[in-house]
């Protein structure tokens, strides 16, 4: 019977493990310096190598030839998600009070540390803390946020980092070599990237592609997206491209194919994520699918969750725009008359044309009134704003950030340009500034860039 890959080409010493040097390397000198901990706590994704270090470490301690196939009496490994009671504890507990029989340390290997109970981590407290001196356990962990806080502060802690991809392709480039299995560069890097960082789930999927493999053609892009129900790449960039577009109907176009050629909604949507994080400097705009794309995999409907993602960031949104009031700095030597003169120039025309694109001629007034009667809540702050009105475009002057953040939201911004046009008004630009309108006097609009702005007050002469 052959032996699975991942296991064939597991590291036999610390020298052989990748992508793990900040590890072994201290583990290493360590263990030349005779510097043994009571306690060594690994933490990291899975399959990036902590249960075979974990071996390693028990071997190299005990200054014993380490084999895969081989057992020894001394080196016990403890599966916790199947050994997690507090009776399974109290038995180590009697166990480890027992010399080694053979070898300088009896060392427990308790794997998935996390799957432990709380009454359990609480009888390993103890033991933990001070344990026999001829014994050494090594804790192995995919959730550290699990573990207890005394449990952990008791150990020397290693953090594992995933594969990176260009190491993972290395690695499977010398395995597919050696075990004289063909398959192109291309092919090796989607497998590396289908194996999320860890070595373990990349070469056991090698193995299982090498099954269903061409003796001629080898393994090809095309066999891995057939057997594991990926999307062709040009799919993946088509549905990104549609989404840019606003393209509902190429994007619902391309979903159902990617559904009859069974392709998994998850799949794509992680295909999708991928892609999108690859993009997201030259397209930053595509970084809103991000948080949506993240909830596909959490949905009992994934397929019909990424249409709905993907269809909302396909939709254009009718918003307000908005312009910051600009008012250029200016040096106080400047004279009253350049002021002015600047002032002027700036100054918005209060124009009002007759008509707009052929619709009614717009009316303040009538708008207010409009929203009085029927949105209430727009009126509410409408009614207090000032306006502008030149060519296409309607300045709206709100006079703080709290209205222009109101007017500036969607719900409101929708109620707005449908009240104009129930008043028979279309085509209009809409801009909010959170100020007062600007002064129509030259002189006071020429003191009002010197102070950075301000509002009009028109004082009232009753002959006093």
């Amino acid at each position: 019977m052959s032996k699975a890959l991942y296991r064939k080409y597991r590291s036999k010493s610390l020298d052989e493990v990748i992508g793990q040097n900040h590890v072994t390397d201290i583990l290493g000198r360590a263990i030349k310096q005779g510097r043994i901990s009571h306690a060594y706590l690994l933490t990291g994704p899975r399959g990036v190598g902590k249960t075979s270090i974990a071996r390693i470490l028990a071997h190299e301690i005990n200054k014993i030839p380490y084999d895969d196939d081989t057992t020894n009496l001394d080196i016990i490994e403890i599966d916790a998600a199947s050994n997690n009671g507090v009776e399974d504890v109290r038995d180590l507990r009697e166990k480890v009070q027992i010399a080694p029989v053979a070898a300088l340390k009896k060392i427990y290997i308790i794997d998935e540390v996390h799957m432990l109970s709380k009454a359990a981590f609480n009888a390993l407290l103890k033991t933990l803390e001070e344990p026999p001196e001829h014994v050494v356990f090594i804790l192995a962990t995919t959730d550290v946020d699990k573990l207890p806080a005394t449990i952990v502060s008791r150990t020397q802690r290693f953090s594992f980092r995933a594969i990176g991809v260009p190491d993972a392709v290395k690695h499977l480039r010398y395995i597919a070599d050696t075990e004289k299995i063909k398959v192109d560069d291309e092919a090796l890097e989607l497998i590396a990237e289908r194996g999320d960082g860890s070595f373990r789930d990349s070469i056991s999927l090698l193995d299982q592609l090498a099954s269903l493999a061409d003796n001629k053609e080898g393994i090809t892009s095309k066999l891995i997206e057939a057997s594991i129900g990926l999307a062709p790449k040009t799919m993946v960039n088509q549905i990104l491209d549609a989404v840019e577009d606003y393209d509902i109907a190429k994007l619902v176009t391309l979903l159902d194919q990617a559904n009859d050629q069974g392709i998994n909604g998850v799949i794509l949507s992680q295909q999708l994520t991928g892609r999108v994080r690859e993009l997201i400097i030259e397209k930053p705009q595509l970084l809103v699918l991000l948080d949506t794309l993240l909830d596909v995999a959490k949905s009992p409907q994934p397929n019909l969750k990424l249409l709905s993602a993907l269809g909302t960031a396909a939709t254009p949104k009718q918003t307000i725009k908005s312009a910051a009031l600009s008012v250029p700095t200016l040096e106080v030597s400047a004279s009253i008359a350049e002021l002015e003169k600047q002032a002027t120039r700036k100054k918005p025309k209060d124009i009002v044309p007759p008509a707009i694109d052929g619709s009614a001629t717009f009316d303040w007034a009538k708008l207010i009134e409009n929203t009085r009667q029927n949105y209430v809540a727009v009126y509410s702050v409408l009614s207090k704003c000032n306006y502008i009105l030149e060519d296409k475009l309607l300045t709206l002057y709100t006079g703080n950030k709290f209205y222009k953040k109101k007017l500036d939201d969607v719900k409101y911004s929708a109620l707005i340009h449908k009240s104009l046009q129930e008043i028979g008004v279309y085509g209009l630009d809409i801009h909010t500034i959170p100020t007062a309108p600007p002064p129509k006097d030259s002189q006071a609009a020429a003191v009002a860039v010197i102070m950075g702005g301000g509002e009009e007050v028109v004082v009232e002469d009753n002959g006093n």
